[in-house]
């Protein structure tokens, strides 16, 4: 029997309104979530509080023990790697289901819960462009969404935490990890929490296309004809790096340049994919 390349679809998690635009599949689903890497992640509150807590955190995709790493060129002690070698912690979003890892301050409740895992609302959202239709009721956004259920739990094994750090880290701007002043001190890491949330279920929901207008309006050349329509594309997009006050290092590395502009680019085709009705593979 073929494995499963998608979640298991449970009734929380399953798309019911334009189920066409469900989407189940382990690539989709980890691509969008490490494609957004401020989550939203909301959870029971202590007390009588009715209302869930919800805290934006940096977090990703993650499998531990990772794949083997890519062969790393020697370099002398205390040098940092290449520009060229990224050596990154990088994983297939298509090849299996994974944990979702996400960092914060060790203080926070989210790590001092004693009740065993917590169960959270992970959500992430990126907008692709501004559908303008003939009516206001028919004006949309192309989005890519993902909604996650699972239970979170503590990290305790310090190569575990490690690797998190390190997958967070290269996930925000790959390489950046081998390219920082390692290994971290105990203080950071004392004060540095790590959650893994178990996926119990998830979804994604991608809008691509233009607008979808009434018919009846569309036979009306009156409103046709005065109205403009269609869909302006909308990136992330990333400016030229501002060194900070004590810097030293002469110009901006390579790695960073290149990130810079890899990250406009791919923002840019998947804009204008949207607009011409796909979605990035």
């Amino acid at each position: 029997m073929a494995e499963s390349q998608e979640y298991e679809r449970h009734p929380r998690a399953t798309v019911n309104r334009l189920k066409a635009r469900g989407k189940y599949d382990y690539s989709t689903i980890h691509t969008i979530l490490n494609s957004t890497p401020i989550l939203h992640v909301s959870f029971p509150a202590n007390g009588d509080d009715p209302f869930p807590a919800l805290l934006p955190m940096l977090g990703c995709t993650g499998s531990y023990p990772p794949p083997p790493p890519p062969p790393t060129p020697p370099s002398a002690p205390g040098s940092f790697p290449e520009d060229s070698d990224l050596n990154l912690l990088a994983e297939d979003p298509a090849s299996g289901p994974k944990n979702i890892y996400l960092h914060g301050h060790s203080s926070a409740r989210l790590f001092r819960s004693s009740a065993g895992p917590l169960p959270v609302t992970i959500a992430a959202t990126s907008m692709q462009g501004v559908v303008l239709a003939l009516s206001p009721f028919h004006n949309s956004c192309n989005y890519a969404s993902v909604v996650v259920h699972g239970y979170a739990s503590p990290v305790t094994d310090e190569a575990e935490r490690l690797y998190a750090l390190t997958r967070i880290t290269d996930n925000l701007v790959p390489g950046r990890w081998g390219r920082s002043r390692n290994p971290p001190t105990k203080a950071e890491m004392t004060t540095t929490g790590v959650l893994r949330v178990d996926i119990a279920s998830a979804s994604a929901k991608v809008r691509v296309g233009g607008p979808n207008d009434d018919r009846h309006d569309l036979r009306d050349e009156a409103v046709v004809g005065s109205v403009w329509t269609g869909v302006v594309p909308c990136w992330l997009q990333f400016g030229n790096p501002v060194e900070s006050g004590h810097n030293k290092v002469k110009g901006v590395p390579s790695y960073l340049t290149e990130w810079v502009e890899n990250e406009n680019e791919r923002g840019r085709s998947v804009a204008i994919m949207a607009v011409e009705g796909s979605s990035p593979k």
